[in-house]
């Protein structure tokens, strides 16, 4: 066994040992939030089911909800399929809940913790339900899983031996199928990693910034400087997130005013303004990334400050907005969804593969094969920490470990 090989080969070791349990958490949770709209059926069927009946004004469904639960409406979502509508409502102790509302009479149906269910998996899935530690968690283990699939790929393919041949037992069965579902998943892995960076809080904030601060793809605030305040910031597309808000107005049209200024037909998300000033935001439900639309509504005259949609969009930010569609496997139907599933299973196989084929060997110690790491692979794995700074942290970390050992070990 060369050096190269014995280093890439540790490498992709200590990878794996950094991120499985992570990887298994990520496949699972991911997996739920593939089948989001079937969970929440099951779900919350008896408070989905309404009478098909026209809808009461927005303003007359606000006070009644505000009236049954003791809290203030700040976002109003009106689904696409005719079911109860959703109401975000801000409790007078600062929480905030999320009410599933008949809107032919305004009644409350049932409530339940911001986003439900499959809001708690979304959560779950990125650890940001335990703060930015757990979140900083799940960006490091999505850069490492780069690293994994590549080196793995590397290792697969500077290793003959892989190809047809009889029936394999014992560890060799388990090398193969660990290689092969690697080779064959490997590509949806490493996009799932690479399209999942953009929610993470450090790499995805930083590149949020960058793309508001250069203004390379988001659509341009109409009032340069505005940096009014919505309760809507997660229903805008991941472009316009940290963008600025358009400044209006004081005073209140209402939602009703708002919501007929704006528009949109069919499904739509309407945010109250947070602040004085600030404007409405009504949101159109994303499928497709080219679905995306921001409208901002003046709060005081009625008048449209913005409407952004997709096709405004450049380049760069229309890419971002494809990958995080495709990664939720909603941009090309239920195929889109199904080869996300499959990534997510392959996943799990290789989480299951691996320390099967490691205990298989009754390794001493962790069973890294000797020898060091090259200054060109030292290198190399740097240069690809320095694109994720947190992971590339990581990375060093474990170079200064590997060095001491070898220090003590002379």
């Amino acid at each position: 066994m060369d050096g190269l090989y014995r280093s890439v080969w540790r490498w992709h070791l200590v990878a794996g040992l950094l991120v499985l349990p992570f990887l298994a958490w990520l496949a699972v949770t991911g997996g739920l939030y593939l089948y989001k709209p079937e969970i929440e059926r099951a779900v919350y069927a008896d408070w989905l089911r309404v009478e098909a009946r026209p809808a009461l004004p927005l303003s007359v469904l606000a006070k009644r909800v505000s009236d049954q639960t003791g809290g203030r409406v700040t976002q109003i979502a009106k689904p696409v399929a005719p079911e109860s509508w959703r109401m975000t409502i801000a409790l007078p102790d600062g929480a905030k809940r999320t009410t599933f509302v008949d809107p032919g009479d305004g009644r409350v149906l049932g409530t339940t913790r911001p986003g439900g269910l499959m809001g708690l998996v979304r959560e779950l899935h990125s650890l940001v339900i335990t703060g930015p530690v757990g979140n900083a968690v799940i960006e490091i283990a999505a850069g490492w899983t780069i690293v994994l699939v590549l080196t793995g790929v590397w290792l697969w393919a500077s290793k003959p031996g892989f190809g047809a041949r009889g029936p394999v037992r014992g560890r060799r069965f388990w090398r193969d199928l660990h290689a092969s579902t690697g080779i064959v998943a490997g590509a949806v892995i490493l996009f799932l990693a690479v399209t999942g960076m953009p929610w993470s809080g450090v790499w995805g904030k930083g590149l949020q910034g960058i793309v508001a601060a250069q203004g390379w793809g988001r659509p341009k605030s109409p009032a340069p400087g505005g940096h009014g305040e919505h309760g809507g910031a997660a229903t805008l597309p991941w472009s316009m997130q940290r963008a600025g808000v358009p400044m209006g107005h004081g005073g209140d049209i209402g939602p009703d005013r708002a919501l007929a200024a704006a528009g949109l037909r069919g499904g739509w998300t309407l945010s109250f303004p947070a602040t004085p000033g600030a404007p409405y935001l009504v949101t159109a439900p994303v499928v497709r990334a080219d679905d995306a639309r921001a409208v901002y509504v003046d709060a005081g005259l009625g008048r449209v400050l913005q409407d952004a949609r997709y096709a405004d969009f450049g380049g760069a930010a229309q890419a971002i907005e494809w990958g995080i569609a495709v990664h939720q496997g909603q941009q090309y139907g239920e195929v889109n969804r199904l080869v996300m599933l499959a990534g997510c299973a392959a996943i799990l196989l290789l989480v299951i593969s691996a320390p099967v084929m490691w205990l298989k060997r009754r390794p001493k110690g962790l069973g890294l094969p000797p020898g060091r790491s090259g200054r060109g692979l030292a290198a190399l794995m740097a240069g690809a920490g320095l694109l994720f700074p947190l992971t590339g942290l990581t990375m060093l970390a474990a170079l200064l470990v590997e060095r001491a050992g070898r220090r003590l070990a002379d």
